[in-house]
């Protein structure tokens, strides 16, 4: 390349045009034994490069020699302009004194355009530093001077910069403003970065403003844009793992953040950036119910913001470093006290979190019994209950219930509630995504949690249900949001089976599969991305269940003559509220950890019992379902009547097999995840056609043997098998039927349980393919192994198989939630069809069924594995 003047200065904005040439055309100029003028820029530019995406030792050493030779240039506006990127990089390393002094020398030797440039940098080192109302002073000085120049580049920057300061502010409508501004102002450039960090600051917009699904499909969007251009996205990592956590994907931000830690560590990259990823990483881990890997990461975060004089850092690390020790147990006045200067510092920087710190600080005097003091700092926490993102007011409902508790005004706890998990609906309501709408009750569990602790306290057991209800599996109140043929999703679900068959083909014949693993996964993490971006469109309607909506009146009408058991979970006990015969009366249970063991050794010993020759463990197992009963009926398994039951137990007890607890084994049971989804269920109407489908995957033991047989008692059936047991083709046929039976093996994805699968003969049918139905079938059978497994998530819902096909029709399942033996589930779903025939629900053909068997304990141990869902 030439070295002219022009072509050289080119050299700077194409460092975020096209960061890569940039870097290899400075190289080159260093090479031509260049002017000091035109080294200068050639050492800044490289020095840019290692400081935004490299070592930032190395940048600190290019960008001094761009100082110097500018000196020796003998343009002022040359060296101010080093100085001020020379200024950023030492605040990124750490040495905040050093940066601020350059700054300062900065401004002194520029002017008009150029010192407005170097403000803008000590505006966003500001900014970096916490230090806010500094930065929006330096970036306003600094917007009319390059606006005047039409500095178009350096202005869009200027206004993103000013809506990021106004954001961390919580001014969420004059960040949007200057955001927009920006944006259109990068429409007329061709500095492909600077447009990718639009997008990015579009995506942190619209997480302030509360769309979780916006965020991400933005700073996914992004993502794409740097890895086009090679350039590591620190800043990037750190919003997406805010927005996974606002959407209770804790342990997804922890990763990644521990991640990005690794990679900045490998290439020295900035400090700064090294200290905000590990308060990033100790709050993940805090919300994932790790406090000391909190602990260990706020403490590290906690240090470096202290040396690199980082005060409005430094108390949000200190935050996270109270809470996770609180989590501990590790409560004292002292660490009230700690917790109360905080919210006064987080108050005296106007950050947002102030609140999180006065809530903090009057949780902790409640437990220690300081009432006064508790009283003090939940009202002020709770002023945030008036605006501001559905969280923060979720925030300052939770502090407001907690001191109506501290002022014993039991109705004002309950009116706090109502309104925090209201806010949380309307915040749910905005993700259409099934998995984010369970994961994000978590932030209602303690809300939900104090109203049941007030209602048992004062409100009696109907009062009881009606809040056990208002929290309890609201995921499946709705179906899933998806949009019209999204042929993105599409495809991606398409390959995703391919090479899950081609991998599990490669299992069975001894060949290696890495390769194949690494490309499904790859696969799962884009079909997971799209299925989050979508945004919810459904609103609640008149039948919205919860709270003051539940009615008890019509649960008992609906029942007759037959009983409602409710299993809610209160301060690690189990309670009992038995619904029926016009009332509802509560029994006390045993401990929920207990319980949670007894139902583990349950299950082994049901696989035990899925092979030949395990007979002696039978005496073993009934005694485990004896114990079982005890710890979760106690007194009401006396109390039952005679006619069918439902069950509706927490998540956390999903796997256990009802039908082995002796009160309940010669009975119709049923299970629910709410006593509402029941009644969803009891009052949804079969399709009028009448379809049956029968469908038999590959691989099977028995090779699904009672489907043959079942298909002649039907009529004309609908039969999916070999080849025509594929995806897409069992799907339509799914769709809207009155009744299919599903003959396949069954894999449960505990660490990903939207992609637990039914084999097909294409491949896997997971349970994002079966959200894409208009109608699931009214009633659907799964005869394999572990179809019920459910992953417990959020603050009472399930994630599974069976619960993607609750909300889209189906009104009964009937599945396993223990391994068992093929042969052996032949005649039981043979006895379950029969039944079926004559017109029986689910629940009483399995019950029949059960007891056609023959007595021995492989098949008894076959028929309490399934348990029907539902009302059908």
């Amino acid at each position: 390349m030439t070295a002219g003047n022009d072509s050289v200065l080119a050299l700077l904005p194409m460092v975020f045009a096209s960061p890569g040439d940039a870097l290899s055309r400075a190289e080159e100029v260093l090479d031509t034994d260049p002017t000091p003028l035109h080294a200068s820029v050639a050492h800044q530019v490289i020095g840019i490069w290692q400081r935004d995406w490299g070592d930032v030792r190395l940048a600190l050493d290019h960008l001094r020699r761009a100082r110097d030779l500018a000196a020796r240039s003998d343009s002022a506006e040359r060296e101010a302009d080093v100085l001020g990127t020379l200024g950023v990089a030492l605040v990124h390393a750490g040495r905040t004194r050093q940066g601020l002094a350059a700054f300062e020398r900065g401004v002194a030797r520029g002017t008009g355009h150029t010192r407005a440039r170097v403000l803008y940098r000590r505006a966003y080192s500001l900014w970096v530093l916490g230090r806010h109302r500094e930065a929006l002073e330096d970036v306003r000085r600094a917007i009319p001077v390059l606006r005047q120049a039409d500095d178009v580049i350096w202005t869009a920057r200027a206004r993103t910069l000013r809506a990021t300061v106004h954001l961390a502010l919580g001014a969420v409508e004059r960040a949007e403003a200057d955001f927009a501004a920006a944006e259109a102002l990068w429409d007329t450039t061709g500095q492909e970065h600077d447009k990718a960090d639009a997008v990015e600051s579009r995506g942190l917009a619209a997480f302030h403003s509360g769309d979780v699904p916006a965020a991400l499909r933005l700073l996914d969007e992004a993502q794409e844009r740097y890895d086009k251009l090679g350039t590591p996205t620190f800043m990037l990592a750190i919003r997406r793992c805010e927005v996974l956590m606002a959407a209770g994907l804790a342990p997804e931000a922890l990763a990644e953040a521990d991640a990005a830690i690794g990679v900045l560590d490998g290439i020295g990259g900035q400090s700064t950036r090294k200290a905000e990823l590990l308060l990033t990483a100790a709050r993940a881990a805090r919300l994932a119910d790790d406090p000391g890997t909190a602990i260990a990461r706020a403490a590290v975060a906690e240090r470096l913001f202290a040396g690199q004089r980082r005060t409005w850092w430094e108390a949000h690390a200190r935050l996270v470093l109270i809470e996770a020790r609180a989590a501990t147990g590790r409560r004292s006045g002292r660490l009230v006290a700690d917790a109360a200067r905080l919210a006064e510092r987080l108050a005296a920087f106007q950050a947002p979190a102030a609140p999180e710190a006065w809530l903090l600080a009057g949780r902790i005097a409640l437990d220690l019994g300081r009432a006064a003091d508790a009283e003090r700092y939940l009202r002020i926490a709770a002023r945030s209950r008036r605006g501001g993102p559905p969280l923060a007011r979720v925030t300052g409902w939770a502090a407001q219930a907690l001191w109506a508790r501290a002022t014993g005004s039991g109705r004002g706890v309950l009116e706090a509630c109502r309104r925090g998990l209201d806010v949380l609906d309307d915040h749910r309501t905005t993700l259409g995504a099934s998995e984010l709408r369970a994961r994000a009750t978590a932030r209602g569990a303690e809300l939900a949690s104090l109203a049941q602790q007030v209602s048992l306290e004062r409100g009696g057991p109907r009062r009881l249900l009606a809040w056990s209800e208002r929290w309890r599996a609201t995921a499946l109140s709705t179906p899933p949001t998806r949009p019209p043929a999204d042929p993105v999703l599409l495809s991606g679900l398409t390959a995703f089976r391919v090479i899950a068959s081609r991998a599990e083909a490669a299992r069975r014949d001894g060949r290696p599969v890495p390769a194949l693993e690494r490309e499904q996964r790859r696969l799962e993490r884009e079909i997971r991305s799209r299925t989050l971006h979508i945004r919810g469109v459904t609103p609640w309607g008149g039948d919205r269940f919860g709270g003051d909506r539940f009615d008890a009146r019509r649960l008992l009408d609906r029942l007759g003559e037959g009983r409602l058991v409710e299993l809610a979970v209160l301060n690690g006990r189990v309670q009992v509220l038995l619904c029926g015969g016009g009332r509802v009366r509560r029994f006390a249970g045993g401990l929920l950890a207990d319980a949670e063991r007894e139902a583990e050794h349950v299950q082994a010993g049901l696989r035990r019992l899925a092979h030949p020759g395990a007979e002696g463990r039978l005496p073993v197992v009934e005694a485990m379902g004896r114990r079982l009963e005890e710890l979760l009926l106690g007194e009401a398994a006396g109390r039952l009547g005679p006619g069918p039951v439902v069950v509706v137990p927490p998540a956390r007890l999903h796997r256990v097999p009802w039908a082995l607890l002796p009160a309940l084994r010669e009975r119709v049971v049923s299970v629910s995840p709410s006593a509402s989804g029941w009644l969803r269920a009891r009052e949804t109407d079969p399709p009028p056609d009448g379809r049956q489908v029968l469908v038999r995957g590959p691989g099977l033991a028995t090779c699904g043997a009672e489907v043959p047989e079942v298909a002649g008692r039907y009529g004309t059936p609908v039969v999916l098998e070999h080849g025509d047991a594929h995806v897409p083709r069992v799907l339509a046929e799914l769709d809207g039927a009155a009744l299919a039976h599903i003959a396949a093996h069954g894999t449960f994805r505990a660490d990903s349980p939207m992609f637990s699968s039914l084999r097909m003969a294409d491949g896997p049918l997971i349970v994002h393919d079966f959200e894409r139905l208009a109608r699931s079938p009214y009633r659907i059978i799964l005869s394999s192994c572990d179809t019920a497994r459910l992953a417990s998530v959020g603050a009472d819902e399930l994630l599974g198989l069976v619960t993607a096909l609750l909300p889209l029709g189906t009104a009964g399942v009937v599945a396993s939630s223990a391994p068992v033996n093929d042969a052996a589930v032949v005649p039981l779903m043979l006895a379950l069809h029969e039944g079926l025939r004559r017109g029986l629900s689910l629940a009483e053909a399995l019950r029949d069924a059960r007891a056609a068997l023959p007595g021995d304990a492989l098949h008894q141990a076959t028929g309490w594995a399934f348990t029907a869902f539902g009302a059908a």
